[in-house]
């Protein structure tokens, strides 16, 4: 590109830290950040400070950088709860946006995102990052050459041993949260299923949900504790699932899934499986995977496949940057990711009535 993409970013916590702002490094000749902003400055000011070559000034109000003619694009990298407020001011602000998933805490608000964002003729980009992954763009590619035939089902399993993050914090607190486990990570397996099958739509789901394992959090035992800096075991609120299980019918494939932050069983079990009629896949999360086929003499074999994974972060961020230029809807274009938000909502509302619903 003749000129860097000028991009304001809001929120400067640890999806900032460990995803993007790398990312930015690593695309330094396509990107500029003019804006470091956080309400806490002095995690904005700690960016400028580990990012001296890309970050230009430090504000707490991220309403200085929607005012700003220069800034082109801006990401929203807040908690949930303040996805769907920064998201639509930036959009009306004439910016094209990168928001962090889940798009918000509910259907009905992402429904009016996507609808901004078409009003307005901006981009706006959903972060499911696992849609740049290459072992879930080889699959998707193999599910659409047929080398599965027809795949009837997934399982997904996203179980953890006694981690709970942030416990009592915004992450187990489900009005800034939206949600527990399923929200936090099960929004990314199946997002990568439904990207993977090809288009899915919904017909009916059921689930149920739980909160048990830190029912009286003072007691609560744990390993290791994603987030534990922001933890509030003393006068926190815990009102979100650590568990969930659940059963999603599609036109396309059944999906069946559980999912952990903490179980008392002791292993992570991390992977996701594509049963097909002529062969399968097991996907082990963020990684490889194997496939099991059988050859034209009906010898059955297992392949496992050698290749480097590259960033999904800076993949995904330099197909943003690009759009933001070309205007082209990309993998994680809003209207791309719609009905994975239709998912969560109604696998919530299913827990929550104790019965199936139909789509």
């Amino acid at each position: 590109m003749n000129q860097k993409i000028c991009i304001a970013v809001v929120g400067c916590g640890r999806i900032a830290t460990n995803g993007h702002f790398p990312a930015f490094r690593a695309l330094s000749d396509m990107v500029r950040v003019k804006y470091a902003c956080d309400l806490i400055e002095s995690k904005a000011a700690l960016k400028q400070k580990e990012y001296p070559e890309l970050v230009e000034n430090v504000i707490t109000d991220y309403k200085i950088a929607l005012a700003d003619p220069e800034v082109e694009a801006v990401y929203v990298l807040t908690p949930n709860y303040a996805h769907y407020v920064v998201t639509m001011d930036a959009l009306r602000a004439g910016k094209h946006v990168f928001c962090e998933k889940p798009i918000t805490v509910n259907y009905k608000l992402s429904e009016e995102m996507a609808a901004e964002a078409k009003k307005q003729g901006k981009i706006l980009n959903i972060g499911v990052c696992n849609r740049y992954n290459k072992s879930v763009e080889m699959l998707e590619e193999m599910n659409r050459k047929g080398k599965f035939g027809n795949i009837y089902h997934v399982y997904c399993s996203f179980r953890s041993y006694r981690c709970i993050p942030g416990l009592g914090g915004a992450f187990t607190t489900k009005a800034e949260a939206g949600g527990g486990v399923l929200i936090d990570w099960g929004v990314h397996f199946l997002d990568l299923v439904l990207y993977i099958l090809g288009g899915a739509k919904l017909k009916t789901v059921t689930c149920d949900a739980y909160n048990e394992m830190a029912k009286d959090m003072k007691k609560y035992s744990y390993l290791g504790m994603w987030a534990e800096d922001t933890k509030n075991t003393e006068t926190g609120v815990n009102d979100v699932e650590d568990f969930i299980s659940g059963y999603v019918r599609t036109d396309k494939a059944s999906i069946s899934f559980n999912g952990a932050w903490a179980q008392n069983i002791g292993e992570d079990e991390m992977f996701i499986d594509f049963l097909g009629d002529k062969g399968g896949a097991r996907l082990t999360y963020g990684g490889h995977f194997a496939l099991y086929t059988a050859d034209e003499n009906n010898t059955l074999q297992k392949t496992e496949f050698s290749y480097n994974i590259p960033d999904h972060f800076r993949c995904e961020d330099e197909a943003f940057l690009k759009a933001t230029r070309t205007g082209e809807h990309t993998k994680t274009y809003i209207g791309e990711i719609l009905e994975s938000a239709k998912l969560l909502d109604a696998l919530y509302r299913s827990a929550e009535k104790k019965r199936e619903l139909e789509l």
